[in-house]
């Protein structure tokens, strides 16, 4: 008889947003008459800048002639997408980044998920609480996160790093020595971010521990203050402790495309072999690239007009998340995020859960949030709204949670 791998038995439960996929239908389906305003998810809603369209449509008749006709992708992805990467977000920022440390992908989620297959398994993670469920669960399914406390929501063997009211939301070095220390600043759920002082003491950290950082840093473009670190690599020392992961769905509206990158500097290593060769042994065998569509595309995300256009659209984004967060605050809400980030963060009215707050306010209002406890144990009594909306659903939204 063959086996299933265990691990998977031991999660909890169906991933967080197909739970809350699932009570939407249902409340949907019992009230169809409803019409309800989806601030949950992280899904854009603007169409993608008309640069990006531009390049999508050459890139598609290229495909329609022999001499112009591309079929896999190179293991890393095409140059030049890696090298509007690293002279973009990188070189342009004073970091030592070269377009053949940067891996394309299909997205920051797979990636984030995938990471932990080139560590051993017997490696200790750390995480902030609240936090991406994808961290963990990837962990639990790998078998590195010991046996789950239904009563507090806790693995284990995993290190959870509190970010609460208390602490600005931004965790405190672990008195445990992690191996694996997962950080994403500006952070998912609670929209924190830290100064890069702040995140140069985590390099100084891992280095001295022997640990290395996997940095998410998805929500970079969300970055409005000068003293926030648009990447971990602007940090001395970085390059010998930390690999970095890049999405394009929330800096150029790439959800329903598909794009992402993972920067591993080849001066990583653990005793004389890098992590740059493991990956790239896995990425061989595991993956077939991006489609040569989508990375030009992408490549059109650093075009002049690429970057106008998708500088306004985070700015329609922006005004989305400051509309919340103001909106939330005058009605006598506490609320942080918005600043360098599209989520806001709330507390939950009345000592109600989390959950109970999102059965109160889809019934109510019609509006779909996150709970908070679905990212870890230290979110409960939260709560995540995106700004991910249009701006007229924002604005309705926010009238109806304001009205109840």
């Amino acid at each position: 008889m063959y086996k299933i791998n265990e691990n998977y038995l031991k999660l909890p439960g169906s991933y967080l947003f197909s739970n809350i996929a699932k009570k939407v239908a249902a409340y949907t389906a019992a009230n169809p008459d409803k019409s309800i305003i989806r601030l949950g998810i992280g899904d854009v809603t603007q169409p993608l800048a008309p640069a990006i369209i531009e390049a999508l449509h050459s890139a598609v008749d290229e495909m329609a002639h022999a001499e112009t006709f591309h079929g896999y992708a190179p293991d890393l992805g095409y140059e030049f997408l890696r090298s509007a990467m690293a002279e973009n977000d990188y070189q342009a920022l004073g970091c030592d980044i070269s377009a053949d440390e940067i891996f394309i992908s299909d997205g920051a989620k797979c990636d984030s998920g995938n990471i932990q297959e080139i560590f051993g398994p017997d490696s200790k993670i750390a995480v902030c609480d609240p936090v991406y469920p994808v961290y963990v669960d990837t962990n639990v399914m790998a078998g590195r996160t010991g046996t789950y406390n239904p009563d507090t929501e806790t693995w284990s063997d995993v290190i959870y790093m509190p970010c609460t009211e208390a602490n600005n939301f931004a965790p405190e070095l672990p008195k445990e020595r992690p191996d694996i220390i997962y950080l994403c600043f500006p952070n998912n759920p609670t929209g924190a971010a830290v100064t890069t002082d702040e995140l140069q003491k985590w390099v100084d950290y891992a280095n001295k521990e022997g640990s290395v950082i996997i940095y998410d840093a998805a929500y970079e473009a969300y970055i409005t203050e000068e003293n926030i670190p648009h990447t971990i690599f602007q940090c001395e020392g970085a390059r010998t402790c930390a690999i970095e992961l890049r999405s394009f769905s929330k800096k150029a509206g790439f959800t329903g495309v598909r794009l992402g990158a993972t920067v591993i500097p080849k001066d990583l290593k653990c005793g004389e072999v890098t992590l740059h060769s493991l990956w790239a042994r896995r990425h061989g065998t595991k993956y077939n690239g991006a489609p040569y569509i989508v990375q030009k595309a992408g490549a059109a995300v650093y075009s002049e007009a690429g970057k106008v256009q998708i500088a306004e659209q985070i700015a329609y984004y922006q005004k989305n998340a400051r509309t919340i967060f103001e909106g939330l605050k005058s009605a006598g809400y506490s609320v942080s995020g918005a600043v360098n980030s599209p989520y806001i963060w709330l507390k939950t009215p009345d000592k109600m859960t989390s959950w109970e707050f999102f059965d109160f306010l889809l019934e109510k209002a019609n509006v779909v949030g996150t709970p908070g406890s679905g990212f870890g144990p230290s979110g409960e009594g939260y709560f995540r709204l995106t700004a991910f909306g249009t701006y007229e659903n924002t604005i309705a939204a926010l009238e109806r949670i304001k009205n109840i």
